[in-house]
């Protein structure tokens, strides 16, 4: 039987909004997915060290305060310095189109906006 994919959901800075996020991993859950959920005011730091210990194979990053830029660089630069780019992160919440590539470009798998089916995240999550 192949292992189930697992993914870290958290929020990384002051953002205090989290009813998406507790949806989404609901709906994850629900579709197969082995889902931690690390919750609030979380830190880069706090954020991969859990990922190492339950051995994630996705984060998931809700963003709605505008930080996306910043927390992007320093959690793919957290995940690159201690070996970790094979975690692949997605990116969710209100981030602007113009944010988007610069995201990609720094390795963030995908990104969702408001409006997202959830079986379309739910489908990334699961392609592996």
């Amino acid at each position: 039987m192949a292992r189930r994919t697992r993914i870290l959901l958290s929020k990384i800075g002051l953002d205090g909004h989290d009813r998406g996020i507790k949806i989404l991993a609901k709906k994850m859950s629900d579709a197969g997915i082995e889902v931690v959920y690390l919750g609030l005011f979380q830190t880069v730091e706090s954020v991969v060290a859990t990922a190492v210990q339950e051995g994630v194979d996705c984060l998931g990053i809700s963003i709605l305060d505008g930080g996306q830029v910043l927390i992007a660089e320093d959690l793919m630069g957290e995940l690159k310095g201690q070996h970790l780019d094979h975690i692949r992160v997605f990116f969710g919440g209100i981030i602007p189109e113009r944010d988007r590539f610069a995201l990609r470009e720094m390795g963030v798998k995908e990104v969702f906006g408001p409006g997202t089916p959830i079986e379309k995240i739910i489908d990334a999550v699961q392609e592996g």
